[in-house]
């Protein structure tokens, strides 16, 4: 979770790895739980990632400021429900809400959502992307999640083994992340 700095503000909000692998059929997203503002941590065990949708089809996890994440959570199922679950459309709608709305192009967060089809990770530019080798990462530890898993990935075929191998190395170099792991599996 990050937020801008402020002349009047709190110190920024840092912190959160999330990984979405997607391999052998199988879609794991995992985050850490840890919250932090400036040097001290303000909560170990935040939830996240999380099913969203009718039936709890979809998983989602966010990267930023929690607010702007719930809010992005909340508009995401409504897209969802107007789309009958299609994942590729309601995330294009929504992002690209989030890039022509006043209110919307303030939020600072990236998620990761996946259903049993698509991974993807959403921006506040407007961006859907689809990552390359089905693994996608974000957050402060999102680089050291991303290159371990990518590494994993040539030996290990089993999609959660990456994600939770990954988030260890990212939680054992990232100070903003922590081993308090969650994961959800499609």
């Amino acid at each position: 979770m990050q937020a801008s700095p402020s002349a009047h503000g709190p110190t920024p909000w840092h912190s959160t790895t999330i990984i979405g692998v997607h391999r052998g059929g199988k879609t794991v997203i995992a985050g850490d739980g840890q919250v932090s503002m400036g040097n001290t941590v303000m909560k170990p065990n935040a939830r996240k990632v999380r099913r969203i949708g009718e039936g709890g089809k979809v998983v989602a996890g966010f990267a930023g400021a929690t607010a702007d994440a719930f809010t992005l959570f909340e508009r995401l199922e409504k897209k969802l429900e107007q789309y009958s679950g299609q994942l590729l459309r309601a995330t294009v709608e929504l992002t690209k809400d989030w890039r022509t709305d006043k209110y919307l192009r303030n939020l600072e967060a990236l998620m990761i959502v996946a259903d049993g089809e698509n991974l993807l990770v959403l921006t506040g530019n407007g961006d859907v992307l689809e990552p390359e080798g089905g693994i996608a990462a974000i957050g402060s530890g999102g680089n050291y999640a991303l290159a371990a898993a990518r590494a994993l990935a040539d030996y290990e075929q089993d999609a959660e083994v990456i994600a939770r191998k990954a988030m260890a190395v990212a939680a054992e170099l990232c100070v903003f992340t922590n081993g308090n792991v969650t994961v959800e599996t499609l």
